[in-house]
Order: C-alpha cells, then structure tokens, then sequence
C-alpha cells in the first residue's frame, strides 16, 4: 500500500513538473524583434483623376513577434508628423501638400500625429508569405485591415515587406472623396492610398 501510494506522488509529480516546462518552452517559442527604426520605412502613394503624389513616413516604433521562423505577431506606429513628398520639385508646392495632408482635411496630425497598425492574425500562404489581418488606426478610428507580407528570417533578426491599401473614406478622410461629394469632376481623389511597408528588425 505504501509502495502504491509512493508511486501516486512521483506521477503527480512528474506531470506537475512536465507540465510546468512544457508552458514555460510554449510561452520561450515567440520572440518578439524590435524594428530598426532607421533602417525601416513606409512609402505612401495616393492617386487623383489629374496624377499621383508620393513620399515617405518615418517610423516611430514597432515589433515582429515570430515563433521560431514563422509570423505570429507584430505592430508598428507611423510619426505622421514626418510625412514628407518626393515628386514635387518645387518647393512652394512641396510645402503646400505637406501643410495639406497634416491639417484637417487629411490626416489631423496636430490631433493624431501617430497612426497604428497591431496584428490580429497572420495566416501562412506560402514560404514566408503570409495574409496578416489587424486594426488599423488613423485620426482615432479603428478599422480591420488585410495585406500580403513576406517575411524573411536571417541570423541577426527578420524583414517584412508587404503592402497595404487603405481606403481613407473609412478613417473619415472627406477631401475631395467621392464617397462623401458628388460631381467632384477633375477635383476627385482616390479614396484609397497605398503604403508599401519596410520593416527591419533585430533580435
């Protein structure tokens, strides 16, 4: 009888301990990289019936979550305040777009100058290719988002490139948008604008 319950208290034992490190090397599996915010970058593009724009955003912060090679996670935040073009040559007009996107008819960035992405779900569609859903932010509203990313793996840390298309009339983004304003003719801008999304992180 002695004998049987000694074995009871070893099992319960063991399936403690088993247990126990078994959590501990599931909670290791994800590795969350910081993103070299210098060495990353955002690329936008918009579209209007007369042209296009297009120039960059600095990032502020950001986080690739992997589980050992594989996207499991990750979040960035763009500085809205650094927006910047690069078509336009003039300086006036270069001034005068830059002034026009932070104010009110575009992206409010004295209100809202950051805008987040956070990763809800990444669903593999090949090797290291991957549909990533999650929340969009802009100007304080959130909105679920989906876009490509490749992701690469090296010894120092990963890289993650995709792009991202999002329609501005959703994040209340009114200006000359057809989705709010009729007869817009040659004054009409695309609801939707691209970001091509660079990110570089280090383990």
């Amino acid at each position: 009888m002695k004998s049987v319950k000694l074995f009871v208290a070893s099992l319960a034992v063991t399936l403690f301990v088993s247990s126990t490190v078994s959590a501990d090397n599931n909670d290791k599996k994800a590795t969350n990289l910081k993103v070299n915010t210098s060495k990353s970058e955002l690329t936008w593009l918009g579209k209007k019936v007369t042209g296009e724009h297009t120039g960059k955003i600095a990032l502020k912060e950001g986080v690739i979550t992997l589980d050992g090679n594989k996207l499991v996670g990750g979040k960035f935040v763009a500085d809205l305040t650094s927006i910047t073009n690069t078509d336009l040559t003039d300086k006036d007009y270069n001034g005068k777009l830059i002034g026009h996107l932070k104010s009110d008819d575009f992206f409010s960035v004295e209100k809202h100058p950051t805008a987040t992405f956070v990763v809800t779900k990444a669903t593999p569609k090949s090797a290291g290719v991957y549909d990533v859903t999650g929340d969009l932010t802009i100007k304080g509203i959130t909105k679920p988002a989906t876009f490509p990313v490749t992701v690469k793996t090296t010894a120092t840390g990963a890289e993650a490139t995709g792009k991202l298309v999002v329609d501005r009339s959703k994040y209340d983004i009114k200006y000359n948008s057809k989705s709010f304003f009729e007869n817009l003719g040659d004054k009409m801008i695309n609801d939707d604008f691209s970001i091509d999304v660079k990110l570089v992180a280090t383990k």
